[in-house]
Parts: C-alpha cells; sequence; structure tokens
C-alpha cells in the first residue's frame, strides 16, 4: 500500500539544509567585481575559481553517493553541511587567488555528500505519488538558496568587503547543523510503501555500478543532464557580471538580478513541475522523459534573445520564460530516476549524474572564461540555445527506444511503484 501523506519535518529541514547548499556555493559568482580588484583576478582566474568547485564536486559524488546507499543518510548529510560550513568560514579568511581556488575545491568536496543523500532520504519516505512533489519542494528550495547567496554577497560585498558574507554564511551552517541533529533522528529506515520492498532487492553481481548499466534510460537521463549542465553554470556564474558590463548595474543589482531571473521561477516551477509530474506518471512514468524534451526545446527558442543588441526588460522576460521551461524539466528527472531504480541504487545513481553535470559545467564556466574577451558574454548564453536543442535530441532518443522497455522491466517487479 502506498503511503498517502508529505513527511513535513523532513521535506523543511532538507529544503532549508539545501537553500544554504546553494547558497554557500553560489556567492562567490556575486563579487566577480570584487575579486578582479581585490585579488587581481582575470577573467580566465574567475572561471577557474569557480570551476575548481565544479570539477571537485564532480570528483567527489559518486564516491559519496556510492557511501550513502551504504550508510546513514542522515549521517551524511548532516556532516556535510557542519564540513561545507566550516570550509564557507574559511572563505572568508583567504587573501589569494590560489588559497581561494584551494578552499573551493574543499567546498566542493564538502557539499557534494548532500544531494545525494537528501533525495535518498526523500525517495524513501515518499511514494510514487509524493515523490515528484517531495522532491520539487526541496529543488525550490536550492533555487531560494541561490537567490538569496548571491543577493547577500552581492549587498555585504559593496559596503563591508566580500568576505563578510562567507563568515555569516559558514556561522548560519554551523547553527542550522544543531536543528538537523535533532529532526534527522531515526528518519534513516524508509516508510511502508515507499520501497521497502525495492530495498530489499539483490544487486547484480559486480554492485551497483553493473546494475546501472543494465538499465539504458539511466544514461539518457545522466547525458541530458550533463549537457543542459554546462548551459546551465554558465549563466549561473556569469550572468551578474554580464548585467555590470552590458546595463552597468550595481555590484548588489546585478547580483539579484542574475540569481532571480534564473532562480525565483523555481520557487513555482519546480513545484507545478512536480505536480505535472505526479500527474503524467499516473498515466505513464514515460511521460516525465517527454515533458522535459518539450520543455527544452521552447527554453532554446527563448535564449535567441542574446543574437541582438535587446533592452534589459526583454532579455529578463527571455531568462524568465527560459528558468520557467528548465525547471518543469528539472522537476521529471529525479522522480524518474527513482521510478526507474530500486533505493539501494539512489544515492548512488545521483551521484554519478551530480559528479558529470557539475564536471560538464566546470568545463562550460572555465570555457566562458577562456572565451569572454573574443566573443563576449551574449554569444556564449546565445550558444546555450544549441546545447539545449541536443539535450532534446537525447531525451527523444531514449523515450521512444529505451524507456518503454526500462520501465517494464521496473514494473514486473514493483507493479504498484511504476505506471507503464
Amino acid at each position: 500500500m502506498q503511503t498517502k501523506s508529505f513527511n513535513w519535518p523532513l521535506i523543511a529541514i532538507l529544503t532549508s539544509i539545501g537553500a544554504l547548499n546553494y547558497c554557500d556555493r553560489l556567492a562567490i559568482s556575486a563579487v566577480f567585481p570584487l575579486l578582479r580588484a581585490d585579488l587581481g583576478a582575470s577573467d580566465v582566474m574567475l572561471g577557474t575559481i569557480a570551476s575548481a568547485f565544479l570539477w571537485s564536486y564532480a570528483i567527489g559524488s559518486p564516491i559519496v553517493g556510492w557511501i550513502a546507499d551504504h550508510i546513514s543518510r542522515t549521517r551524511m548529510v548532516q556532516i556535510s553541511l557542519i564540513a561545507w560550513s566550516l570550509v564557507t568560514m574559511a572563505t572568508g579568511l583567504t587573501h589569494s587567488a590560489n588559497q581561494l581556488i584551494v578552499i573551493r575545491v574543499l567546498l566542493g568536496l564538502a557539499e557534494c555528500a548532500y544531494i545525494p543523500a537528501a533525495v535518498g532520504l526523500l525517495a524513501d519516505h515518499h511514494g510514487s505519488r509524493q515523490r515528484g512533489r517531495a522532491i520539487s519542494i526541496h529543488t525550490a528550495g536550492l533555487g531560494i538558496g541561490a537567490v538569496a547567496g548571491s543577493t547577500l554577497a552581492g549587498f555585504l560585498g559593496q559596503r563591508y568587503g566580500w568576505r563578510s558574507t562567507f563568515l555569516i554564511l559558514g556561522a548560519a551552517g554551523l547553527l542550522l547543523s544543531v536543528i538537523a541533529a535533532i529532526v534527522l533522528r531515526g528518519k534513516d529506515q524508509p516508510v511502508s510503501g515507499t520501497s521497502s520492498i525495492a530495498m530489499q532487492e539483490p544487486l547484480e553481481t559486480g554492485g551497483i555500478l553493473r546494475a546501472l548499466l543494465r538499465v539504458p534510460s539511466y544514461w539518457v537521463l545522466l547525458v541530458q543532464s550533463m549537457i543542459l549542465s554546462i548551459g546551465i553554470w554558465i549563466f549561473l556564474n556569469w550572468l551578474p557580471l554580464y548585467f555590470t558590463e552590458s546595463f552597468g548595474m550595481s555590484l548588489a543589482g546585478a547580483a539579484f538580478y542574475g540569481a532571480a531571473l534564473l532562480e525565483f521561477p523555481l520557487l513555482f516551477g519546480v513545484v507545478a513541475g512536480g505536480y505535472i509530474s505526479d500527474a503524467v506518471a499516473r498515466r505513464s512514468s514515460a511521460g516525465r522523459m517527454l515533458v522535459q524534451m518539450i520543455c527544452y526545446v521552447i527554453a532554446s527558442v527563448l535564449l535567441l534573445v542574446f543574437t541582438g543588441n535587446f533592452t534589459f526588460a526583454l532579455v529578463a522576460a527571455a531568462l524568465l520564460g527560459f528558468s520557467l521551461m528548465r525547471s518543469f524539466a528539472v522537476a521529471n528527472e529525479s522522480p524518474l530516476l527513482c521510478d526507474l531504480l530500486p533505493s539501494k541504487q539512489r544515492s548512488t545513481a545521483i551521484g554519478l549524474m551530480n559528479s558529470a553535470n557539475t564536471f560538464a559545467g566546470g568545463i562550460g564556466v572555465f570555457g566562458a572564461g577562456v572565451l569572454k574577451s573574443n566573443f563576449g558574454l551574449s554569444a556564449i548564453f546565445a550558444s546555450v540555445s544549441g546545447i539545449l536543442l541536443i539535450a532534446a535530441a537525447v531525451n527523444a532518443f531514449g523515450y521512444f527506444f529505451l524507456l518503454p522497455r526500462d520501465l517494464q522491466r521496473r514494473a514486473d517487479k514493483i507493479p504498484e511503484e511504476v505506471k507503464i
């Protein structure tokens, strides 16, 4: 029997932690102009600072994902939170670009443990009828954190210097870890009807990775998400600087709009997308991938605004539409992954996906830093339109040729969890 209720305390604490996770990682992009002035960082160095986090995150993600499938997920969440909070505070104590690169590497290693464990916990405590919405609420929290971190960094940076933001964020994380220890106590066991049967399924010989290789649709999800992440991370890291250079915005204004236009649509989009995802999944879980494909095509058209010399209002409208389509697509990703895989493989699978995403994102961010002086950020942003079309093509291949067979195999084992 499927559980019919939401575990609101779990959703609330993980959403709060997730918000801080993105707050800490993205605050740095809001102070790029200050880093350039204070540390003498070039565009390439700024790209390196941003990419250092992403590449270390990519290295650590599959390892911690595997660990989260074998030890306490609640413990992984708490350890990760404390570790990245300490590193965030240390960011405010750096005095050179090289030191900042080392700190960003450490931040990536500390933060990468969180999302695989958190999504695994949410999936364990919510059945397929609630899973999309529960995960989408958590994803919305990531967007709130991105906006809050960038805005706070820009505001404080203008008045007190860029280091103050990171000292405050680190202290907030240590305080939140105390609350998390209380709320997460006893939350490692999944509730009845969510995937307890799946947890008892024996792994294929050779372990979890070999089992994942037997699910081609998972690799479609990973590849399309990896392609999409190239574009997403370019925007997340370079959009505030684009607004400063192209529209003469203040540091605080550019930081706010650079994050808000990308992340505010998530507050509505991933929650609404979660409802859409759960609705289409009641007819067929394959519908989640179809929604992704459609959203990528629409988003690609909207980004063509960067091919011309348009006003801020038009650019902002296009970015809002792009972000809304992206959020609808993202809301289907983790729920579909959970439909395809048993509980004991999910954190590993999400860890691998995060690894691929951040590795690709790091390439995009660094590449933008290298190409910026020759082509400009407008041309780089416009090229993301083509990247989205490639992601849509990958989705189409998976939807028509691979996904029905993989879902059928899953439904044969647990028919109440997956609709064909």
